[in-house]
């Protein structure tokens, strides 16, 4: 009945099935990585307000730009990161390159992201 015995060292308290559960939903270190860069371009505002404005429908850069009070340049930049992350995806019409969430798991997490924050 190892998963519930109680291995007491010193004054700590070990739980060995608790400690296989935990150690069973890590994920492997290449995955932690990736979703540690996921959070680190999630953790900047600018590009936080380039997603909820795209949350609406998609927007070209100089409509971004005029809707975030940004320059294009800088948009283009904070644009290029998102696609890296695969956070954005875009589609040319003609010469204007239009930019849209890249599917619906961004849109739930901005969704669940705000929810859990205002609970």
């Amino acid at each position: 009945m190892e998963g519930h015995m109680v291995a007491q060292l010193s004054e700590r308290v070990v739980h060995p099935a608790a400690i296989r559960a935990g150690r069973a939903r890590i994920p492997p270190n290449d995955d932690l990585e990736r979703m540690g860069f996921f959070f680190k371009i999630l953790g900047d505002p600018t590009r936080l307000r380039i997603l909820y404005a795209l949350h609406a429908g998609e927007l070209c850069v100089c409509d971004l730009g005029e809707t975030l009070d940004m320059s294009v340049s800088a948009v283009s930049h904070q644009l290029a990161v998102l696609k890296t992350a695969r956070l954005v995806r875009h589609r040319r019409e003609g010469k204007i390159i239009y930019y849209s969430l890249a599917d619906d798991h961004v849109s739930n997490l901005l969704r669940s992201t705000r929810i859990h924050l205002t609970e």
